[in-house]
């Protein structure tokens, strides 16, 4: 699996858990290993899990919006599929529409690649390189192997299609959520993805399929690099902002550090190069950012647009600034500003259609008792504000603050805020009001500054990447992540060759 170490926090994906694998299994042949292993999860079961939850992937991501590209991706994946160790299968490859530096794999010959990790991407070869890694997922039977494990540690077999796209989407946080719904004291390292074994041979596999499809093997490195690259920026960020780095992003302990990978695939490569006998085709750089020109990047104006402070959301019509400092976690169903400390944090959370009636009716139905209500004008928009008493569906009465806002297009929004205790709720209250008080329908300005964002090329500039900074949206350090230099010892690109740039489009 490759993930980005910067992921977002997991989002449990729309899955049917119902769908569980049965019988005490049987015994098949490894099409890589050649060896015989036990399986809970026979052909049939693995085509017919994979068909399943592709359904479920697709729903909560989507595919991205073009077909050339979409082509494109596809014609390479069927390439190096078809030299893999079970080209016999059905294969699909798609793009998701998703900003996320990603890539995932489900049984049945299933692979995914976000439009966030294909913009760090510099060639089809490298390209090649993430889907190779991801076919060798399906070829080793990895899925299958992670739903024996799970019976045989008497945890029952969870859909591995099921818990395996979760964990390979969105991290293991999400995954272990979903994982204590369904069943009691799942250990972590049951849990995991996917072994540090099972990564590793995944990156040989990866590089074994490029070499065979005449593809310069050593691209896999490229693709380690890039992961690499992500957890250095994403550390060096944090670092800036007075955060501590991240912990790896969901990654588990089994799991092979980037470090070890990329001197595991360095040597690998290097033996598959040499033992080749023909000479590597083109690497495919422009082909490839030609099929990139013009891809989305960043945040989707349907899911809503983050930009520094601001959330914004074009579709919807609403905005919301956060506080200096906080962050700002956007995800399907719940906007987040969280406090630097994250000891306290404010939700914003559109209310279901049956939340139907006046403020006040809703703040009934939500459970309100003794407080004090006021209702009032949010930037324009009608807003109730409550504070006192309320009784959950359980019958438990406790203290709670909520503010309803009824947006320009008559949505009605809660905004609740939260905190690790009193003292923490007391002490960000002015910065939980200032942001309650932001709520407001787009401005012109607002507006402005939420045009979507697209890759373009430019040839690279005498002045480096601080003058190609000066025509993007990016920063010059994001421009050098963006085109594979980041770091001061790497070798800037030659003045006049193509890079990517980020621009913004025309306004919604």
């Amino acid at each position: 699996m490759i993930e980005s170490v910067a992921a977002r926090p997991a989002r449990a994906l729309g899955l049917a858990l119902a769908v569980l694998l049965a019988g005490c299994g049987s015994t098949v042949v490894n099409p890589v290993s050649g060896r015989a292993e036990r399986t809970v999860m026979n052909l049939s079961q693995e085509l017919e899990q994979g068909r399943r939850a592709h359904q479920s992937v697709l729903k909560e991501y989507g595919t991205l919006q073009n077909p050339a590209l979409q082509a494109y991706v596809n014609t390479l994946g069927q390439k190096l599929a078809a030299q893999s160790h079970r080209a016999e299968l059905e294969w699909h490859f798609t793009v998701l529409d998703s900003p996320e530096v990603n890539a995932f794999a489900l049984p049945g010959g299933y692979v995914y690649v976000t439009r966030g990790l294909m913009a760090y991407m510099e060639s089809e070869a490298d390209l090649a390189g993430v889907i190779g890694h991801e076919i060798g997922h399906v070829t080793a039977r990895h899925g299958a192997q992670r739903a024996t494990r799970q019976q045989n540690a008497g945890l029952g077999v969870l859909a591995a299609t099921v818990l395996g796209a979760v964990l390979e989407s969105r991290g293991v946080g999400g995954a272990t959520d979903l994982a204590g719904q369904v069943s009691q004291g799942v250990a972590a390292g049951y849990v995991a993805a996917y072994s540090r074994e099972q990564e590793l041979q995944a990156d040989q596999l990866g590089a074994e399929y490029l070499s065979r499809s005449h593809y310069d093997p050593r691209h896999m490195i490229d693709v380690i690099q890039v992961l690499k690259d992500q957890e250095r920026f994403a550390a060096d960020q944090a670092r800036a902002q007075g955060r501590p780095a991240p912990s790896g992003g969901g990654w588990l302990a089994s799991h092979p550090s980037n470090e070890e990978r990329l001197q595991r695939i360095r040597d690998e490569a290097a033996t598959l190069a040499g033992n080749s006998g023909t000479k590597p085709l083109d690497e495919g750089r422009s082909a490839f950012l030609k099929a990139i020109e013009g891809m989305p990047y960043g945040d989707s104006p349907a899911q809503g647009l983050v930009r520094g402070r601001q959330f914004l959301h074009p579709e919807l019509d609403i905005a919301l600034t956060a506080p200096e400092g906080w962050q700002i976690q956007n995800g399907t169903e719940t906007l987040t500003l969280m406090a630097p400390g994250r000891d306290a944090a404010l939700q914003l959370q559109a209310l279901p259609p049956r939340a139907t009636g006046s403020h006040e009716a809703i703040l009934r139905q939500w459970g309100a008792e003794q407080g004090r209500t006021e209702s009032r004008r949010i930037n324009g928009l009608a807003a109730t504000q409550f504070s006192g008493w309320r009784r959950n569906a359980q019958g438990q009465r406790s203290m709670a603050e909520l503010t309803l806002i009824t947006s320009s297009k008559g949505q009605v929004y809660a905004l609740s805020p939260l905190a690790r205790d009193a003292q923490a709720l007391q002490q960000q209250r002015m910065a939980l009001r200032q942001s309650v008080e932001s709520f407001r329908s787009l401005s012109a300005e607002d507006r402005q500054l939420a045009r979507p964002w697209r890759i373009a090329l430019k040839p690279f500039p005498a002045g480096g990447f601080a003058e190609l900074a000066k025509g993007s949206v990016l920063s010059e350090a994001r421009l050098r992540l963006l085109n594979g230099r980041y770091g001061d010892a790497r070798t800037p690109p030659a003045t006049g060759r193509l890079v990517k740039v980020v621009v913004a489009g025309p306004a919604p």
